[in-house]
């Protein structure tokens, strides 16, 4: 049976951007599922399957209906045991939350300094009026007054990166020996940076860069497959 992943988009419908969409196209891809995407627009979030405040992702397998990505990998987990484990234990799910919750306090604002504005310019104009009315309410200022504040170099990104560089040195993913749901974790941040700003802000001979491009290059390239920013 083929899952269903509804996906955040763009005004191009092949522009899937968010963070915990990729946590959780990788973990799909991790287990070996087969799934389809179906794009969604700011716009028509809430509605999904049917709902009045869902928060993408999404996904429908069967008869079952999740939203939020360590749910859905919790969901994947439990479902198919017979597929290669996302967390490697009860310990180790426990550990994935605790990376799941760091990226998203402490990288996703350091991408949105450098690509809010990206976003906004790659949304259809309905939904930008939403990421407009929705953001400025959460920054308490305009787009442009937050993104003009925020200096456009890599230096706050590296910073919140350290503890993985140090991590990644000595080992080879986050997982280990192999990934594990944690990586997706913090992948769907950097892809969520990759797949949004013209700008390249992962570079030189990092063990965080090399890590990022060994997971692009998983599942046949599903990562490089990702349609870029224009």
């Amino acid at each position: 049976m083929t899952i269903q992943i509804y996906e955040l988009c763009g005004a191009d419908q092949k522009h899937l951007f968010s963070p915990h969409c990729w946590k959780v196209r990788m973990a799909v891809a991790h287990k070996g599922l087969q799934w389809e995407t179906i794009p969604v627009p700011f716009t028509e979030v809430a509605a999904t399957e049917g709902g009045d405040s869902r928060r993408v992702p999404v996904i429908r397998d069967g008869d079952n209906v999740v939203e939020e990505s360590f749910e859905i990998a919790k969901y994947l987990e439990a479902n198919y045991a017979d597929k290669p484990s996302l967390f490697g234990g009860a310990a180790g799910e426990a550990l994935s939350l605790q990376i799941v919750n760091w990226s998203v306090v402490t990288l996703h604002p350091e991408v949105a300094k450098l690509c809010l504005m990206d976003i906004y310019k790659a949304l259809a104009p309905a939904d930008q009026e939403f990421f407009r009315t929705t953001r400025e309410k959460m920054f308490g200022c305009t787009l442009e007054e937050f993104s003009a504040k925020h200096p456009k170099n890599a230096d706050g990104l590296t910073k919140a990166l350290t503890p993985l560089e140090m991590t990644l040195k000595t080992q080879s993913f986050i997982g280990g020996a192999t990934p594990l749901f944690a990586d997706y974790a913090v992948f769907g941040a950097l892809q969520w940076l990759n797949t949004t700003s013209s700008t390249d802000y992962l570079s030189g001979d990092t063990a965080v860069l090399r890590w990022f491009n060994t997971l692009l290059d998983m599942y046949d390239g599903m990562g490089r497959k990702g349609k870029l920013a224009a």
